[in-house]
């Protein structure tokens, strides 16, 4: 008996050995030296070192994670580095957007914020974010982006550093008020704060580093596989009562889904009447204009493109 588990157990080794020596070849570290936005991170100091190297060492072996932030970075990361560039911010916030969402405008926390940013509903509408039961902009990759810049530059001015400035992004700025107040410390790194904020930093960190060097820990994506920025004509219509997606997705030779997908704001299937801008598959909003007077057999008429409006047609990327 003896013999016979001691066999099994010696080939259970023989199996284990392999793995544990792959495993200490492919350990992975980050630089001794790295900075957030222009602001040095104190490494030095070991608590510090401890929170950086926890997050970064979750994200480094999270392999799947990582492949899907190298695909989706190429469609949204263009967008937001022109954004940021135009707002003369630094263009170290891109990665901000990946620890909120993943880059993912579905995403939602189990407190109820939601979208690309992450927006809560009272602080999108702070930013001019609608939600309704027609539309909830926050899903919207241009109007969340616009209100998310302007929430942290704002945040920046009253703190005077983007760490912080994040800081308050994540458990809000009166938060962070409270505590600079009782501590004594404005150094966000000094700063003892609610655990989820004090590892937001390094969560930001761990993807800059990994996403800015995917070469040095072993992710090499292939050309071409990496997902194209959307490509879709912006339409503004005036619609005298309410529609169906399916049917405006018909006029312009398009289906539900793929304007479901392109509109993603979008809640329900009703759009509701008024003014309306609508993303439609690039090149088929010059069809929904030439069939928009007939492709609704209503007494109630059919939605047309705004009076006087020379160009409703703006090509946006």
């Amino acid at each position: 008996m003896f013999k016979k588990y001691g066999c099994l157990l010696f080939m259970g080794l023989l199996f284990l050995i392999p793995s544990t020596l792959s495993a200490q070849n492919h350990l992975y570290f980050f630089p001794s030296e790295l900075s957030l936005c222009g602001e040095r991170v104190p490494l030095e100091n070991q608590a510090v070192w401890e929170m950086m190297d926890r997050e970064f060492t979750l994200i480094v072996y999270d392999r799947a994670q990582v492949y899907l932030w190298l695909k989706r970075k190429e469609r949204f990361f263009p967008f937001i580095e022109t954004q940021l560039k135009a707002k003369g911010m630094p263009d170290d916030l891109k990665y901000l957007l990946v620890a909120e969402s993943s880059l993912r405008s579905r995403a939602v926390s189990n407190k109820g914020a939601s979208g690309y940013w992450q927006f809560m509903e009272k602080t999108g509408k702070r930013f001019n974010l609608r939600k309704n039961s027609h539309i909830d902009e926050r899903l919207d990759l241009a109007k969340s982006t616009e209100a998310a810049l302007s929430y942290l530059k704002m945040l920046y001015g009253l703190f005077g550093k983007w760490t912080l400035a994040m800081a308050a992004y994540n458990c809000g700025e009166e938060r962070v008020k409270e505590e600079i107040q009782q501590q004594g410390e404005n150094d966000y790194f000094r700063l003892d704060l609610p655990q989820e904020t004090e590892r937001y930093i390094f969560r930001i960190l761990a993807a800059k580093t990994l996403l800015a060097d995917p070469g040095a820990y072993g992710y090499q994506l292939p050309t071409g596989f990496g997902y194209p920025p959307e490509e879709y004509d912006l339409v503004t219509l005036q619609l005298p009562h309410s529609v169906h997606l399916r049917d405006l997705a018909k006029a312009c030779g398009s289906y539900y889904k793929e304007m479901k997908e392109l509109n993603e704001e979008l809640q329900g299937y009703q759009l509701p009447a008024g003014l309306q801008q609508i993303k439609f598959p690039k090149g088929k909003s010059i069809n929904c204009e030439k069939k928009i007077k007939d492709w609704v057999k209503s007494p109630k008429g059919s939605p047309t493109p705004v009076e006087g409006d020379k160009s409703p047609v703006e090509l946006f990327f």
